[in-house]
């Protein structure tokens, strides 16, 4: 996307002081605005997000995701563990084997939301 050359720029030195203050009272907090951005710092990661889309189609073990994308397990548990902290992934265990899956529907529907813009 090349940048706008001639960006329209206010030229009015007046605010309307009530609107301002009525989107003001509306913003989310910022402990709210630093955790959005979070989440969408680790889904700006292809990797991350080629690990969540799998796990949209069913869940997989360690092995199965680093043989998908063709990385070490090392490499997949050090993803998994960002996705886990910011809990857009969860665990079960099976034997020894631990599977994971997406943690909600939260994070669906973000991913299809994005995908469809992309693809617009």
């Amino acid at each position: 996307m090349t940048p706008d050359k001639n960006p329209p720029l206010c030229t009015s030195r007046s605010v309307r002081q009530d609107m301002i203050e009525e989107v003001a009272s509306k913003l989310p907090i910022t402990g709210s605005i630093n955790a959005m951005a979070e989440l969408f710092k680790c889904l700006a990661d292809p990797t991350r997000l080629k690990i969540i889309h799998a796990l949209l189609i069913r869940e997989l073990c360690v092995c199965e995701l680093g043989q998908l994308l063709d990385m070490s397990p090392q490499a997949i548990s050090h993803h998994l563990k960002i996705l886990r902290v910011l809990r857009l992934v969860k665990f079960r265990r099976s034997g020894k084997i631990v599977y994971y899956n997406i943690a909600d529907n939260h994070i669906v529907q973000i991913l299809l939301q994005a995908l469809a813009h992309v693809e617009e």
